[in-house]
């Protein structure tokens, strides 16, 4: 096939039927033709036929005209093809080799392809949307279009439900297929909590990357080094327990429930009451009650987990696996801040020496560690990056003096 068929065929997709019917057409009535088979049909008609048929004059002439009509068709589809040529830019081909061809929509486009394009040919596409690939192919991207990569923070999708079969209480028994979807349709499901996880597998099964699967109690477990924040699951999700969060923000009220304290504490075990605790204890106010369900601003919460141990119905979850607890050092000034702020009465010790923490009471909230003037606090998960943020504060005024 000669070059640019492809692109006249995609161009013309429904012409090219009647162009195949038309040449047999033609080619049948030649053959006829030549056999020299003319039938006079009706009152009186007669036939006229020759009695033998030579082959070899038939072959050479259909040959012949079948060469004849390939010569015309080529050159018409040719100078087509020339003329309705899309130009392509190299760059995008460059760039749909280092995606991760997931076609998760996870970028805003529908396919690897349409962003390749985009992010060609619009100079406000950012390189870093395609999440699957992770970093190293936004710095490729970046590379062949010229652009800036911003290191984006990793999202993982969160279960907000923890609601599983034995902790909850169902309304009816469900037989059919099993599908949250299909589950839904049967009277709004079969748990007695319509906010609640179905927990027929949905998300397990659209998950292009195999990180979420089906526990005993039937709730989906998310593995965080498999998700990569496509929101395939939640958007798969009939009743929209999941939620695609920022990887920071760990400490999150996982449940849906707007119904009230009593029925929400009929229906489930482990659901959110409403009773307002976090909101009194949380040092930062990042929890809130509204429509009978308390959620925590990710912008205001600094991860510390003090309403984690508060929660009654422990709604409140805390998805760092270990948190260590804090220690004083050496540069300890005895200003005995750390003490003023602590939850649980931790730390003690006199003005102006060096304090010490109580590691059984001590809960790794990290709040001392933040409070701390001269950053005498470690052993926290925040210890660090309260570190080196005192650290570039402290370059920052030397450089402007």
């Amino acid at each position: 096939m000669f070059k640019g068929s492809s692109k006249i065929r995609k161009t013309f997709p429904s012409a090219l039927p009647y162009v195949r019917t038309f040449v047999l057409l033609l080619f049948c009535t030649l053959v006829f033709w030549h056999f020299g088979a003319i039938v006079f049909a009706g009152v009186g008609g007669g036939v006229e036929a020759k009695e033998k048929v030579d082959l070899i004059p038939l072959i050479k002439f259909s040959l012949m005209f079948l060469a004849g009509i390939a010569v015309v068709f080529g050159i018409v589809l040719a100078l087509a093809a020339k003329k309705f040529a899309v130009q392509t830019d190299p760059r995008v081909e460059q760039v749909l080799d280092v995606l991760a061809h997931a076609h998760c929509s996870a970028c805003g486009y529908a396919g690897c392809e349409q962003y390749a394009e985009a992010v060609v040919k619009n100079p406000d596409v950012a390189p870093n949307l395609c999440i699957p690939a992770g970093a190293k192919s936004a710095e490729a991207v970046a590379l062949i279009t010229g652009k800036k990569a911003e290191i984006r923070e990793p999202q993982f999708a969160r279960i907000m439900c923890q609601g599983g079969w034995s902790k909850s209480v169902k309304k009816f028994r469900y037989e059919g297929v099993q599908d949250c979807r299909a589950a839904i349709l049967a009277g709004g499901g079969d748990k007695a909590c319509r906010y609640g996880c179905l927990g027929y597998g949905t998300c397990s099964k659209v998950c292009p990357f195999g990180a979420i699967t089906m526990t005993e109690d039937h709730l989906p477990f998310v593995d965080i080094t498999k998700c990569t924040g496509c929101r395939k699951c939640e958007t798969a999700c009939p009743v929209k327990v999941i939620e695609v969060v920022p990887a920071s923000k760990q400490v999150l009220v996982t449940c849906h429930s707007k119904d009230k304290g009593g029925d929400t504490r009929k229906n489930c075990q482990v659901g959110c009451i409403a009773c307002g605790i976090c909101v009194k204890v949380c040092p930062y106010d990042a929890p809130s009650v509204t429509n009978n369900l308390s959620k925590i601003d990710t912008s205001k919460c600094r991860v510390c987990g003090l309403c984690v141990t508060k929660c009654p119905t422990k709604a409140i979850r805390d998805f760092i696996p270990h948190r260590s607890t804090a220690y004083v050092m050496d540069n300890c000034i005895g200003c005995h801040s750390c003490a003023k702020v602590c939850p649980v009465n931790a730390p003690s010790g006199e003005q102006k020496k060096k304090h010490a923490i109580d590691q059984n009471k001590c809960i790794g909230c990290g709040i001392c560690t933040a409070k701390c003037p001269v950053q005498a606090i470690n052993g926290t998960f925040n210890a660090q990056e309260i570190f080196a943020a005192a650290a570039a504060k402290k370059q920052k005024k030397a450089e402007a003096a």
